[in-house]
């Protein structure tokens, strides 16, 4: 049975609802009520093409009727298979519009002229006083409690329908044949004796001996634990052979490098001989481009710079312009251009319906595509898109292409536009600034990086240890990436790097950087653990911790994650993702954040962690291709706080959302 039933306007105002149990009246009363929870995390974000929303137990459907901005709402528990719950939507619009579209049109023509200014105080407040639901909506709960039984009955009639068809199988009642002819006959197939099937068996054991390598080895080790048997080799020659077998040892030269040698070619750590002069000080022109530096504010904190698309804009502005206004004889290519001339079609004052709109949408979704949106991210936009423009009236082409263009550039801002802060700076001197007690000591702000192999975490780890140093911070780089050979090498070396980098004008920063490594093959949950509190104990404001590459698909390198995630708890979870995937975007993020939510909340730490913001890199290599960043926001709704452009530790950028649109929607 439905536990909840709601009609209400887009603007928020509740025209009727109806609670079937006490429980559910009471949710609904609340904040945290499923209904709220929708309108919060899906239809304000512009997540209106998913089949249906869960929260909390409860799964929640709806429908648009959005010539009136009517919003219909049902709420059911998610254990119960309601299959008739899509046609009672539609039926309950259907009805709702037929018995009350006058008062609903001068009710939504009323909100239309006091958002405008239209209407004087004195009228809106009478106007608002008449708005009596109760009374104008006084038999709608008979009529609706006859719409549901006959939902309910008919879903009841078909259940025991299903069960009629599955009639129980009957033993035969038979009596046994004596026709000959009925008994089963031997196969054909000889019976092998014992000795072929023992020949068989060493056959096989021969032919694996035969295979050699350590593969093959292991292949015959498995067959002889089966039968019980210890291996025989066939002969002694063949097993002086596969004894010999192996890896020859790599010699460099005529002997082993010294120690002396190895520290030679070792070029992560300073040498002594090393001073201004020396072999380093030259480099320290290309550890910072001076055209990407970012700039400083007034009260002195450095900003990075906004990542900046070029003049393309304005030359794809004019170019959709003018084919939206139909210029010229020569029709434009591309799948905008195929898009405007969908919509010269649709003139004069009509109501846009489905039929006119798909072909609209599938070259809508190819162009998104071809931005390098993954295809159900795609999907879903065009078809919330198409949800917003179903039922309502046009005047004219550019009414219509006016109307599209809005509807599809509304919904990629709501999904760009972040719902929690992107100030990463703010965050950091929010917590180091709260008054603590006397007696405890104040803990670092800690930052986890976490992606698949070869992204560049560590690269873009330094970007943002530059930002921060640059601010005036102390950062302390984990090193908790134990797997990967040369990964604490690379650390140790970019450590060096920003320490001899200045900061608003000093030759050096030296003290305000260090590198807290363990070596490899240690637990990166306990080095992370340990990194914090040697910050802590040695006045320390950032922990930056770099984990190793992992698949998304790989359950024991992603529990190891979530040990490190629920064992010390960092402020911020920030996934590093390449700007060149597409499909596999949308794949990466939903694993690894299931993965980090399921398995810190396993591990006795309560509530689950799951990613925080995405820091993408390659930025500089997809132009205005950077429907990653749709795809990414898309699925965890959480921010893109930078992206990375280069190699030097200036190349960060923030973005904006209206940048990003304007990319996504150029031609």
């Amino acid at each position: 049975m439905l536990d909840h039933c709601s009609i209400s306007h887009k603007g928020g105002i509740v025209l009727w609802s109806r609670s079937f149990t006490p429980e559910a009246s009471h949710l609904a009363s609340s904040s945290s009520s499923p209904v709220n929870s929708l309108i919060r995390e899906a239809l304000i974000e512009g997540r209106t093409a998913e089949e249906k929303y869960e929260k909390d137990g409860y799964a929640v459907k709806w429908t648009f009727f959005n010539d009136l901005e009517l919003i219909f709402v049902v709420a059911y528990h998610r254990i119960l298979q309601l299959t008739y719950v899509d046609d009672l939507l539609a039926a309950l619009k259907a009805l709702f519009i037929k018995l009350f579209e006058p008062f609903l049109a001068t009710f939504v023509a009323s909100l239309h002229a006091i958002k405008s200014g239209k209407l004087v105080s004195a009228a809106a407040r009478d106007t608002t006083k008449g708005w009596n639901f109760a009374k104008v909506f006084e038999g709608w709960d008979g009529v609706f409690d006859k719409l549901l039984k006959g939902f309910e009955d008919k879903a009841a009639q078909e259940r025991k329908s299903r069960y009629r068809q599955v009639a129980p199988a009957l033993p035969d009642s038979s009596p046994p044949s004596d026709d000959l002819s009925t008994v089963p006959s031997e196969s054909s197939i000889a019976v092998q004796d014992e000795q072929q099937i023992a020949r068989n068996v060493q056959a096989l054991k021969n032919r694996l001996r035969g295979r050699g390598g350590r593969r093959g080895g292991r292949g015959a080790t498995r067959v002889d634990s089966e039968s019980g048997r210890d291996s025989i080799p066939a002969s002694d020659s063949e097993s002086t052979s596969k004894r010999a077998k192996g890896k020859a040892q790599r010699k460099w030269g005529d002997s082993a490098p010294s120690e002396t040698e190895m520290a030679s070619l070792d070029f992560s750590t300073d040498k002594p001989d090393s001073g201004i002069n020396g072999h380093l000080s030259h480099d320290l022109q290309a550890l910072v481009d001076k055209a990407s530096l970012g700039t400083r504010t007034r009260d002195g904190l450095y900003e990075v710079k906004d990542w900046d698309f070029g003049g393309k804009d304005d030359e794809a502005n004019g170019a959709i312009t003018r084919v939206l206004k139909n210029e010229g004889a020569m029709q434009p290519s591309g799948s905008l251009g195929a898009l405007s001339s969908l919509f010269s079609r649709l003139t004069g004052s009509k109501t846009l319906t489905e039929q006119d709109l798909k072909p609209v949408l599938e070259g809508m979704k190819q162009h998104l595509m071809k931005k390098n949106v993954a295809m159900e991210i795609a999907d879903k936009v065009c078809e919330g898109v198409g949800e917003s423009l179903v039922g309502k009236k046009v005047g004219g082409f550019q009414t219509t292409s006016n109307a599209v263009r809005t509807a599809l550039s509304s919904s990629l801002t709501r999904i760009l536009t972040p719902k929690t802060s992107t100030d990463l700076l703010l965050s950091i001197r929010t917590k180091l600034s709260s008054p603590l007690p006397s007696a405890q000591q104040r803990m670092p702000y800690s930052i986890t990086f976490v992606g698949v192999n070869g992204v560049g975490k560590s690269t873009n780890l330094s970007k943002v240890c530059f930002w921060l140093i640059q601010n005036g911070l102390r950062v302390l780089i984990a090193a908790c990436d134990t797997f990967r050979s040369g990964a604490v090498e690379q650390l140790r070396v970019h450590v060096r790097n920003l320490s001899m980098l200045g900061v608003n004008g000093a030759t050096n920063s030296k003290g305000r950087v260090e590198l807290y490594e363990k070596g490899y093959g240690k637990d990166a949950a306990g080095i992370a653990k340990e990194a914090i509190a040697y910050a802590k104990d040695n006045d320390f404001d950032v922990v930056l911790i770099d984990t190793a590459g992992r698949m998304q698909d790989n359950e024991p390198l992603m529990r190891a994650l979530a040990k490190l995630v629920a064992a010390n708890n960092p402020d911020k979870i920030i996934f590093v993702g390449e700007a060149l995937v597409g499909n596999e975007a949308v794949d990466q993020l939903t694993k690894f954040d299931r993965a980090l939510r399921d398995f810190s909340s396993a591990s006795g730490s309560g509530k689950g962690r799951g990613i925080d913001g995405m820091l993408v890199t390659k930025w500089d290599t997809v132009d205005d291709k950077v429907g990653a960043a749709l795809s990414m926001t898309y699925v965890t709704g959480q921010p893109i706080i930078f992206v990375g452009c280069g190699q030097t530790y200036t190349d960060l950028r923030q973005l904006r959302v209206a940048n990003v649109v304007q990319a996504i929607l150029s031609d």
